[in-house]
């Protein structure tokens, strides 16, 4: 093992998680010190989205500091001590910032209560709003609104993690065989953070109806899709040179279930209702279904690009190791 090269992408893994964190950090700073002057969060200095981001954030941190320790002691199941530590930091730092900070709305509510209704609307528009019956209303809140809130967290934890904890195994172990996975599920994660990031600011110009605008519904079309895609790829990274089942279908199968997820968080949040990206057959509910074949085509989506991925990266390294073609038939 290279160790001075093992040391180098360590720091440079956490010094990236760290600048990655500046603003999460700066938002939980922000906030605490409101908390400690008055009790309480005014709506006026919430920072937007301070959860998930910012246990995500703390979660990372942890989870790359203890990365040479995991590694030291076992290689094989590294990423399996790692991911338990770190989504264990995320949870318990969640439901603390959720249940112990309030934010002053018209009344003092807890801080899962008030994200919640971000999901739905920006917060510019929450006194303006006009609410109708399939409303968040806070009073309402309920913690299976959290589903697909937390499944986007662990997939962003899990995804970036399996990359550096994968990248170091590689530099120490001198096995390159995962590379090209690694560096497509590198991609995959760093494009949906990026979603999420601009969701965060923009809430994808949502602006409170159920009927989206033209931009919204490609946003939150290529959101969906991309969330499956990750946690697809991520499953992916540890089937390649498998059998066909396990190497391309199975990480198929992980995406469109993930996508599903995803929606019936939705639905659950919007009391039985979905976005709607447009008026007419493809965009209406099956009748008692609540996805509308739009949002099927969304799912498929996500199923296909990461079949077609993982083909792909299946294809390459059957190319590269002709040795392997008889195990995976």
């Amino acid at each position: 093992m290279d160790q001075s090269r093992y040391k180098r992408f360590w720091l440079l893994a956490l010094l990236g998680v760290l600048a990655a964190s500046c603003y999460p950090i700066y938002m939980a700073v922000k906030v605490l010190l409101a908390v400690c002057r008055n009790g309480f969060v005014p709506i006026e200095d919430y920072p937007k989205y301070i959860i998930p981001y910012v246990p995500i954030a703390l979660a990372l941190i942890v989870g790359v500091c203890v990365l040479p320790l995991f590694q030291k002691r076992s290689r094989k199941l590294d990423l399996l001590f790692g991911s338990i530590l770190t989504v264990l930091v995320f949870f318990i730092t969640e439901r603390l910032m959720e249940t112990k900070i309030l934010v002053q709305t018209k009344e003092l509510v807890p801080l899962e209560s008030w994200q919640m209704s971000l999901c739905y609307i920006p917060p510019e528009q929450y006194r303006t709003r006009t609410w109708a019956a399939v409303d968040i209303l806070l009073g309402g809140y309920r913690p299976a609104f959290k589903l697909h809130f937390y499944l986007i967290s662990v997939v962003i934890i899990l995804s970036v993690l399996n990359c550096i904890y994968g990248f170091a195994g590689m530099i120490r172990s001198g096995d390159r065989s995962r590379k090209k996975a690694l560096s497509v599920q590198s991609a995959a994660a760093l494009a949906f953070l990026g979603m999420c990031i601009w969701a965060c600011f923009t809430a994808f110009y949502r602006s409170g109806e159920l009927t989206v605008s033209a931009l919204s519904a490609v946003l939150m079309a290529v959101f969906f899709a991309l969330l499956g895609v990750t946690a697809g790829v991520f499953s992916a990274s540890f089937t390649l040179q498998k059998r066909k089942a396990l190497s391309v279908i199975l990480p198929t199968v992980v995406a469109g279930l993930t996508t599903i997820i995803m929606y019936v968080g939705e639905m659950i949040l919007l009391s039985g209702h979905l976005y709607r990206f447009g008026s007419g057959f493809f965009f209406d509910g099956l009748g008692r279904l609540v996805l509308a074949p739009a949002d099927v085509c969304v799912i498929l989506l996500s199923g296909l690009a990461t079949l077609l991925i993982c083909a792909g990266l299946n294809r390459a390294t059957v190319s590269h190791n002709p040795d392997l073609t008889n195990n995976r038939d």
